[in-house]
């Protein structure tokens, strides 16, 4: 096509792109229509996934990108047969999947390795619903500890391993049945930053040299750099409930550098897609998510501290940044994760001390004067900010200024949070509240008597 874009990701809608004959003549696993809700009590149902369909076809590497709380563990679960949708269906081999099946490998997050059995012991373990001679079943236990780096830790224990150790024996056991599909759950999220980058590149190039004994791959994520370094094909997870909103095709080689421009382009563009309309917080505690049939009457706050956002004002402020920052090269300048960027930003945003465009972060008039001003014109400013853009406290100071004792009890407020998010949201976002409050010298927080409460410091 000569008219076709030169740009490397392409966005386009789910199960729409003409590139996906491409990728692998098989397909594995079709997810057609699912959703999952939770049933808390009898008049209550909490939607989770919404309609969700995506394929995973053989040679490629798919990852689901979203936030914390956005359903792509649950996703995953559904598709390895662990978990039964609410609605919709999920085929295996173009059959239904009704439970799991021997050729889905899992890895997860927490190892999920028996302490009471040594690393070969454990592998084979994967081997469990295979009926395999035994002399088989040695060979492959051995192929796979040796092709995983794990060689002379045979009888080894887990107590005995490294984080990258135990990893690569939770790898070992999903590939020990030669699945045909293995799929992770943030394999690489427990361990430091250095040797999740060496798993994660040992993992890749066994992958292209086609040492690995299976057909595809899907990766749970919330790291964008780690789904452009690995994948060929990216989901970006919505939530509330959680939904696809884009699917990015990633046509670069393998190994990928981090710091060729062409990266670099689809990292700040994918930080772009997910900072448009995002929520300041996602259901984390899925099993509480907020009610389908309900919209917020108050939104939910992340535990941002107002310490955190005076330290990221001052280092946009600072140079060489002058108040303007690419979001990848802020996250990686501060070490921070997707999951404690975006909310720490999206408060700033919120607050109106800061601005989000196409990926970069911008302060703004307000966020500059702040940055500029002494403690007490700080405290000032966001006591404006705080009064104007968050609604729960205005009403905790409006019921404080009416009330003769300037007291009032928490469960008040408690119990309207809950009307519109869950338990455990509530709780935080009166814990945010509080310690926001606290610095602007609204009002304070007896503990012991569970109340809000104006002090000789607050206005009255």
């Amino acid at each position: 096509m000569p008219n076709a874009p030169k740009r490397p990701l392409l966005s386009v809608a789910p199960e729409t792109s003409s590139a996906a004959s491409k990728r692998g003549e098989e397909t594995l696993i079709r997810v057609t229509g699912v959703k999952q809700s939770f049933h808390q009590d009898a008049s209550a149902d909490f939607l989770v996934l919404d309609d969700v369909s995506m394929t995973i076809r053989s040679g490629e590497v798919v990852g689901l990108l979203g936030r914390s709380g956005s359903g792509k563990s649950t996703l995953l679960r559904i598709m390895a047969g662990l978990v039964a949708p609410t609605a919709g269906s999920v085929f295996w081999h173009d059959q239904p999947l009704l439970g799991p099946v021997p050729g889905i490998g899992i890895v997860f997050q927490s190892y999920a390795l028996f302490p009471w059995l040594t690393v070969q012991e454990n592998v084979e373990l994967g081997l469990a619903a295979h009926a395999l001679p035994r002399a088989e079943k040695t060979a492959r236990t051995s192929e796979v500890i040796d092709l995983m780096g794990l060689s002379g830790n045979e009888n080894a224990w887990p107590r005995e391993l490294s984080g990258d150790m135990l990893q690569r024996t939770g790898l070992a056991r999903a590939l020990a049945g030669h699945p045909d599909l293995l799929v992770m759950d943030e394999p690489f999220a427990a361990l430091d930053v250095l040797t999740a980058e060496n798993l994660r590149t040992d993992l890749m190039e066994l992958w292209d040299e086609r040492k690995l004994p299976l057909k595809a791959m899907m990766i749970v994520t919330h790291s964008i750099e780690e789904a452009v370094l690995m994948c060929d094909r990216i989901l970006v997870f919505a939530a509330n409930p959680g939904r696809i909103e884009h699917e990015l095709l990633i046509d670069l080689p393998h190994p990928r550098n981090r710091d060729d421009p062409t990266f670099r382009e689809l990292v700040d563009h994918i930080y772009s897609l997910m900072t448009r309309r995002t929520p300041v917080v996602s259901e984390a505690d899925l099993s509480e998510a907020r009610p389908a049939s309900q919209g917020p009457t108050h939104m939910p706050l992340p535990a941002v501290t107002v310490g955190s956002m005076l330290g990221l004002i001052e280092a946009l402020a600072a140079p060489p940044l002058g108040g303007h920052a690419d979001l990848p090269l802020l996250a990686s300048r501060a070490q921070l994760e997707l999951d404690d960027l975006f909310p720490l930003v999206e408060t700033l945003q919120l607050l109106g001390l800061a601005e989000l465009e196409d990926g970069d972060i911008l302060l703004t008039q307000e966020g500059q004067h702040f940055a500029g001003s002494d403690a007490d014109e700080r405290k000032a400013i966001l006591r404006h900010a705080f009064l104007n853009e968050a609604p729960l406290m205005k009403s905790i100071c409006a019921a404080l200024d009416e009330r003769p004792n300037h007291t009032v009890s928490v469960t008040r407020f408690r119990d309207e949070l809950q009307e519109s998010m869950s338990p455990a949201y509530a709780a935080q976002t009166l814990q945010t509240i509080v310690q926001w409050a606290r610095y602007a010298e609204l009002f304070d927080f007896d503990e012991e008597r569970n109340e809000f409460l104006l002090t000789e410091n607050t206005f009255g």
